[in-house]
């Protein structure tokens, strides 16, 4: 399936949630990161039982710790 994450097209397998592509793209671990799914926030709590539909678009946003 595609999605689009932060804008871009990218391949993911079907029925992917959102925990395990967060471990993919995040190897560092999960801190600090919000994810967002059609402009809905989803719960830490819920990212491994949440799937990503076909054509979902997603934003991943990391923070950044500075000044």
């Amino acid at each position: 399936m595609t999605i689009v994450l932060n804008g871009e097209p990218v391949d993911c397998p079907d029925g992917q949630s959102i925990g395990a592509l967060v471990d993919r793209l995040r190897p560092g671990g999960r801190r600090g990161v919000a994810v967002a799914i059609d402009g809905v926030v989803i719960r830490r709590a819920d990212w491994d039982t949440t799937r990503i539909d076909d054509g979902a678009h997603v934003e991943l946003v990391g923070a950044v710790q500075g000044g």
